[in-house]
Parts: C-alpha cells; sequence; structure tokens
C-alpha cells in the first residue's frame, strides 16, 4: 500500500479510557499497538487517558514530572487544564497525557447544550458513565488543542483518534475548534448494536430492519447512541474492527468505515521454548490444586482443563452456551476423561473465599466460614455479592453441575479480575491462560474477539464463532480443517442455532479428549502458526492507510466552505 508522504502524519493524539486504565479489550489494543507505532513515529505519538487515580498510582503509568514541564505549566494556567506527562509502562513505552475532568463535571449542562447547537448531540437522558466520558472526552480536546498551539504545529500533519464513544465529544471538540487538525473515531464496538444483542433481541437476521435512533430510545442508550452517531458522521476518516462491526455501523450509525482496522497482537511476552515449558506446568499445577480443593475432592491429574473468559457478559460472550456445551458432554456416556471446565469472568465480588485460602494452604477450616461454595454445589472461588441472582450460577445449578467426585464433567467459576492478586490464584490471566488444553468462546456479539486471539497466540486451540470478527478472519486465513485439527474451529452461528452450537462444542471436546500428546503438539503449532498471521507487524498498515485518508479528507474538507454538521 503506497501513501503519499503528504499524507503521513507528523504527530499522532490518541485518546482513550483506557490508555493507562486496564479495563477491557481496548487496552490490550492500544498498549500492543504502542510498539509497532513507536517504530514509526518515535516520540510524536501522544497517548492521553483519564487521571482517575487518586490514593494508588497506576501501576502503567511512568510518570516524568520534566517531561513538556513548561507546556503543560501553562495548560494548567491559560485553561485549568491538569496534566501529567510520563511513559505507558508497555512495549515501545509511548508518551502519554493523563489528564483530570472532574473540574468540568459542573459545566456539563453548559458543554451539552453546545454540542447540541452545534452537532445535534441528545445528552438530554444522559446518566452514569456518561458524564465522566464525556468530560474527560472535552478535556482531551481541549488537551490536544493547547498543545497543538502551544507548540506552534499549523504547518504539520497533525492527527486526532479517538476510541469508542466515551471520546465521541473529544472528536467533536476538534472539528469545531481546530479543523486543520484531522480526526479519526473508531467504535470497536457499537453501544446500541451490542445493547440490542444484550437484550435477547435477534440482532443479525433483522440487523437491515433496525433504526438505531428508535432503538436507543427504547433501550434508554439515547445520549451514547447520538454521541457515537454524530462523532462519526464528522470525522475525517472513521474505522472499526470488522467487517460485522461494518455492517452494524453502516446501518446503525448510518455511515460506512472508511478502514477496517483488525486487532493485531504484540507476541514478544510470550515465553518460548523451556520457559514456556515451565509456566505451562505451573499453571496447570495451579488450576488443578484449585479444583481439586473448591470441589474438595481429589481431580484427576491428565484432566483436560477447558476455559472462557473475557467481560461478564453472559449471552454476547457466550457464557450460557459454554455452560450448555458442558452439561451436553456430561450426558455424553463414553467420556474417558475427565473434563474441568473453568469460567474466568470478573463478577461483583465481596473477595476470595476464607475457607478456600485456607484449604489451599492446608489449614483447618471452619465450615461456617463460608457456605456458598463447598455447600451443595461446590464450584465458586470467590465469594459473590449476590449469588442468588447470578447468572452464572444459576445456570451452572439449573445444567446440574454439581461436581460430583464420579462426575467426568466438572466447572468451576472464577468470578475475580485474575491480576496477581485474587487471593485464590495470585497470577495474571495469561500466566493462567498457558495451562488451559483448549479454550472456547462461542460469542453471539464480539466485534473483534482478543481472547481467542490471545489463546492462539498462547498456543491454546481454540474454538469461537462466525459472529466473532476474529473468527471472520480466522476463516478466511487458518480453519482449514474440521475440528481442531488445525488449532482453531469457527462454528457457524446465527440468531436461531443455539442447540447445535452447543451440540458441536460438545462433539469437539469429546473429539479432543481422545488425542494422543503428539497430536495436541502439532494441533498446539497450528495455533500459534495462525496467530503469527494475525500480529501488529501484518496489521498496523490498515492504521497507515486510516492516517492516509484522515489526511486527505481532512485536506479535501478544508478546501470547502466550513460549517458544522448535524444531519
Amino acid at each position: 500500500m503506497q501513501i503519499e508522504t503528504r499524507f503521513t502524519p507528523d504527530y499522532i493524539f490518541e485518546s482513550s479510557w483506557e490508555v493507562c486504565n486496564k479495563v477491557g479489550g481496548i487496552y490490550t489494543v492500544l498498549s500492543t499497538r504502542a510498539n509497532s507505532l513507536q517504530k514509526i513515529h518515535k516520540d510524536q505519538i501522544f497517548f492521553i487517558g483519564p487521571d482517575i487515580w487518586k490514593d494508588n498510582e497506576s501501576p502503567w503509568f511512568k510518570a516524568d514530572d520534566s517531561m513538556f514541564a513548561e507546556w503543560r505549566d501553562y495548560a494548567f494556567k491559560s485553561q485549568n487544564l491538569e496534566i501529567r506527562a510520563g511513559r505507558w509502562d508497555v512495549p515501545g513505552e509511548p508518551i502519554v497525557f493523563l489528564v483530570k475532568f472532574e473540574q468540568f463535571l459542573s459545566r456539563q449542562n453548559e458543554l451539552y447544550a453546545r454540542m447540541w447547537q452545534d452537532y445535534g448531540v441528545d445528552s438530554i437522558a444522559a446518566y452514569g458513565d456518561y458524564h465522566e466520558s464525556t468530560m474527560f472526552a472535552y478535556a482531551t480536546g481541549m488537551l490536544i488543542e493547547n498543545f497543538y498551539r502551544f507548540h506552534h504545529l499549523e504547518s504539520f500533519n497533525v492527527i486526532a483518534h479517538f476510541n469508542e464513544w466515551m471520546l465521541g465529544a473529544g472528536a467533536l471538540y476538534i472539528k469545531k475548534y481546530v479543523p486543520k487538525i484531522a480526526t479519526m473515531f473508531t467504535t470497536h464496538a457499537t453501544s446500541i448494536g451490542r445493547s440490542i444483542a444484550g437484550n435477547n433481541l435477534p440482532l443479525y437476521g433483522h440487523l437491515h430492519e433496525y433504526n438505531g435512533d428508535q432503538m436507543a430510545r427504547e433501550l434508554n442508550m439515547a445520549a451514547k447512541h447520538s454521541i457515537e452517531k454524530k462523532a462519526a458522521l464528522n470525522v475525517d476518516c472513521f474505522t472499526t474492527v470488522s467487517d460485522i462491526t461494518a455492517e452494524e455501523c453502516a446501518q446503525l450509525l448510518q455511515r460506512r468505515p472508511d478502514v477496517i482496522t483488525p486487532n493485531g497482537f504484540e507476541k514478544d511476552f510470550i515465553p518460548k521454548g523451556s520457559k514456556y515449558t515451565s509456566k505451562h506446568k505451573n499453571a496447570r499445577k495451579t488450576l488443578l490444586e484449585v479444583a481439586e480443593k473448591t470441589l474438595g475432592h481429589p481431580v484427576h491429574r491428565d484432566a483436560l482443563l477447558v476455559g472462557i473468559s473475557g467481560r461478564y457478559e453472559y449471552k454476547n460472550k457466550g457464557i450460557d452456551l459454554f455452560i450448555d456445551s458442558l452439561r451436553h458432554l456430561k450426558a455424553m456416556k463414553e467420556l474417558t476423561r475427565d473434563v474441568i471446565g473453568f469460567i474466568m469472568v470478573p463478577a461483583w465480588i465481596k473477595g476470595p473465599r476464607k475457607d478456600l485460602q485456607l484449604r489451599l494452604n492446608n489449614l483447618p477450616v471452619d465450615e461456617s466460614l463460608n457456605k456458598t461454595g463447598i455447600v451443595d454445589c461446590p464450584f465458586v472461588t470467590h465469594e459473590l455479592m449476590d449469588p442468588h441472582h447470578d447468572n452464572v450460577i444459576n445456570h451452572i445449578k439449573h445444567a446440574g453441575l454439581c461436581n460430583e467426585p464420579n462426575d467426568r464433567v466438572k466447572i468451576i467459576f472464577v468470578p475475580s479480575y485474575l491480576n496477581g492478586d485474587d487471593g485464590i490464584f495470585n497470577l495474571d490471566y495469561y500466566d493462567l491462560l498457558i495451562g488451559l488444553d483448549m479454550s472456547v468462546f462461542p460469542s453471539y456479539y464480539e466485534p473483534w474477539g482478543y481472547t481467542p486471539h490471545e489463546s492462539v497466540a498462547f498456543s491454546i486451540p481454540t474454538i469461537t464463532t462466525t459472529l466473532s470478527g476474529f473468527g471472520v478472519w480466522a476463516k478466511k486465513k487458518g480453519d482449514r480443517k474440521p475440528g481442531l485439527n488445525d488449532g482453531v474451529e469457527v462454528i457457524y452461528r446465527n440468531d436461531d442455532n443455539y442447540t447445535e452450537v452447543y451440540e458441536e462444542i460438545a462433539s469437539i471436546i469429546y473429539d479432543y479428549t481422545l488425542k494422543s500428546a503428539e497430536q495436541i503438539s502439532i494441533l498446539k503449532k497450528s495455533a500459534a502458526e495462525l496467530s503469527n498471521k494475525a500480529d501488529w507487524a501484518h496489521f498496523i498498515k490498515y492504521y497507515r492507510e486510516a492516517y492516509g485518508k484522515a489526511l486527505h479528507n481532512s485536506y479535501i474538507r478544508l478546501s470547502k466552505p466550513y460549517k458544522l454538521s448535524s444531519e
């Protein structure tokens, strides 16, 4: 792909709520892509994140008080912008600015009125995280403008890139106040598409019948949808992460993305050789030990360890399907090897189970310490705040997966963030993922799908679906053989074939239990080979294309009479 020199950026500002703030998949997108961008635009790309750190410092931020000190002092005195500068503690260590935004909350109604007048953004029904996100986006826009003017960047090609609806107000701010800056906006998942799917409405078969504005009002998503749509319609380059989401954007936001920017992965931190073997053994030992202490009886050392992880989106992530596939597998009488399914999905918890902590340390246990885990159906590692209304708990019980000693199929629910100090595993997610034999991510709504992507990068064969962006990509690039025989299986899924999908998953898991160590070794290599085609070395070109289009479109825009658009 050839990009004209005049359409190559000199400076890039990229902002997200997840810069130095590990919340979900967007953190992985930005933090792993940073290294590739640093190689191309060394210290001329600036990431901007929210300064929400009060009692504790962000573990991913390395402050440098001397960096841009004169400008930051000017920004504070001139516009009351409190900005900290430093490096993001990820490969490439890009420059990062953390900005406070609480000082603008008292002016939110004034700013909402201005966005309505300028662009038709409807914030009247805003609630919850809309306010903080939008004020952060506003502060981000001010930061970019202030930096741009202080450093006299008018003669340079400058791009401001905003991620997700949370930063929509920043994109609109830049278009209004610094129109010479080329703007980009990326939706990683449309807010209304995710909401339609999460509310058990059929998204795919009826997509072209939905009106985004109408559905947003019905599902109480009007403000988020409005700012996302107006940002998409007003930027110089609009992008999303997969063909699936592009169709959503075209229908629900009424603009087809200019470029598809699939999510790559930086694999430099994945252990190799003897280090991989050592970490795999340690993770497997930990998973088996926790399973045994949670269940209250011994488990076979050769048990097949299967996992699902991600956000607690019960239907969208296919957690319901995972549970039903294990239920179906349990009914297969010919199963000759134990299977332990791990649901590693953060939920609302009080903390680690005290009785389980004692068991793991081989200490005597007072059974009155915990009545939710070891009695009746033992399968939870942490104490939930409201276990009686938890979807996973209720579905597991309904499925009859009560982990009896003689059951071939067992299930363990890990409702905690796995960040190394959860009190039970005390390992981070990647250090546990490496111990699994296979993973299952049967998503219903998954614009990209980092969890199956990460899985194959760690040489863990995975199952996903055609409703996942990664699944669609893998179907084109690597899923050539039936089952997991090439390291990945992409199952066809639609609005109506739920039963067929969980039956197929159960069948694939069953087949995997029959494979020899040599066969499994081949599958693991195949999985890793597929992931090699989906790293940032291959995917960064799409961002370079998007930068080029943003600058090209901004040149065209600037050659015309300027006007705001609320269409």
